[in-house]
């Protein structure tokens, strides 16, 4: 008897993903919840667990190929018995090699699955193959200096190139992918291999050649598209409207100075401005919330799922701080900082980028004062944070040096107008001038 494990829905519409590498191969023996495939979407790269135990019968798809939701990714046939291993440490596995221990539970069999992904459920499980020193079967190859062009290039070679997303990555910088040395299964090329030849070529052409003329074609990521069919989507759809406001934010500075004294622990000034947006939502709710067109309708949420716009090697994700309206200023800070880590490398789970339903866009690390931020569809507000600078201003009746930092807000017309806006902007303003009003509690 044979189960076919199809592509799952990874949520917020996600409708296609990527196959990055291959955790299993044919013959391979997979217990449920075990991950045998690592696929990259729009929005993160996952492992996906299987649902069904047995042997791996057929990979349906190579590394490159994108697969849509519900289209097959393995046959796993269930009819078999194998014996077991109670070892705790499990031998190295490579690709095509059957691991001979029993699965501790079988899908078939009406076993649930411990893998959190739509429609399965959330038991552990016990066996995994272990990946080879130094990397993923069957993966992108380690990053190395890249050798002369010409020397990867060979004319009379004829490796298999499976992915047609390799092939025409290949042709846009005029390289034929079957004359490389494919470091694949079975001589397969790979894009990591396209990758390095790419890489390789404009090397030498920065050499030789120091001006090139005429344009350059660059593909578009997932992520990018995504991005774009975002942003489109919120500039076609939502009338926006951006207010800003100069603010004294000295004392903000120093409340983080004297957190830091009094209490021993790090508070950065986003998780203070982040305090700030949670309690100006709690006084303006209707500034959390989506609009269902549809049926004419504006949904305010119950929770407030915080987003905080991040630059990372993928490129803009918006990472969510579910539920904040609950959270403690340490909760917070301790949230913040998770997602700032994260940041670096962008392997944000789906989970974390759903669900949001405000955001704080802190782009002063950028060096910009202002913007006029595009909403977050389907979300109907952001607030963006300028740099904060040292700035001639009046207190008291006297010129001073303060430290100035301009708060941008941009929001749909649909869901309020300028007054509300207005208050909320102010209601912040208030908070950055006078901190301590609001923080009395960490």
């Amino acid at each position: 008897m044979s189960s076919v494990f199809v592509l799952p829905d990874l949520g917020e519409g996600l409708t296609e993903a990527e196959i990055v590498t291959w955790l299993v191969a044919p013959g391979d023996i997979v217990a449920v919840d075990q991950p045998v495939v690592e696929v990259e979407s729009a929005k993160s790269t996952v492992e996906l667990p299987s649902p069904y135990g047995g042997r791996i019968e057929l990979l349906h798809g190579a590394i490159g190929d994108v697969i849509q939701k519900g289209a097959p990714l393995i046959t796993v046939a269930s009819d078999y018995t194998a014996a077991v291993d109670a070892t705790p440490e499990l031998p190295d596995i490579v690709p095509g090699t059957a691991l001979r221990e029993e699965a501790t539970s079988t899908g078939s069999d009406g076993t649930e699955s411990g893998a959190v992904l739509v429609g399965y459920g959330t038991r552990e499980s016990t066996l995994r193959l272990k990946r080879p020193e130094g990397g993923r079967f069957g993966g992108r190859a380690a990053t190395a200096q890249p050798a002369p062009a010409t020397s990867l290039l060979d004319a009379g070679r004829h490796s298999p190139v499976v992915s047609p997303l390799v092939r025409k990555q290949a042709q846009l910088h005029g390289i034929d992918a079957s004359q490389l040395a494919g470091s694949g299964p079975g001589s397969l090329v790979l894009r990591a291999d396209v990758d390095v030849a790419i890489a390789a070529l404009e090397s030498s052409l920065a050499v030789t050649v120091p001006s090139i003329a005429g344009d350059t074609r660059i593909p578009m990521s997932s992520m990018r598209k995504l991005i774009g069919s975002r942003l489109s989507t919120s500039r076609s759809t939502i009338p926006e409207a951006t207010i800003w406001l100069d603010v004294d934010a000295t004392e903000l500075v120093n409340a983080k100075d004297r957190l830091l004294k009094s209490t021993g622990e790090r508070f950065s000034l986003t998780t203070l401005l982040a305090r700030f947006v949670v309690a100006g939502l709690a006084e303006y709710p209707i500034l959390n919330s989506w609009v269902d067109a549809e049926a004419s309708e504006i949904v305010q949420h119950g929770t407030i799922g915080l987003g905080l716009a991040a630059q990372t090697p993928r490129g803009l994700m918006v990472p969510v701080i579910h539920n904040a309206g609950s959270l403690t200023t340490r909760d917070l800070r301790d949230q913040v900082a998770a997602i700032v880590a994260e940041s670096e490398k962008g392997d944000f789970p789906p989970s974390s980028l759903s669900g949001g339903t405000f955001t704080l866009n802190n782009y002063g690390g950028f060096g910009v004062d202002g913007s006029t931020p595009i909403i977050n569809y389907p979300e109907v507000a952001m607030l963006g944070i300028g740099r904060i600078l040292d700035r001639p201003w009046v207190v008291d009746g006297e010129l001073a040096v303060r430290k100035v930092v301009t708060l941008s807000f941009v929001f749909d017309h649909r869901v309020c107008d300028g007054d509300v806006a207005s208050g909320f902007l102010t209601f912040i303003a208030r908070c950055v001038q006078e901190p301590l009003t609001l923080l009395g509690s960490v």
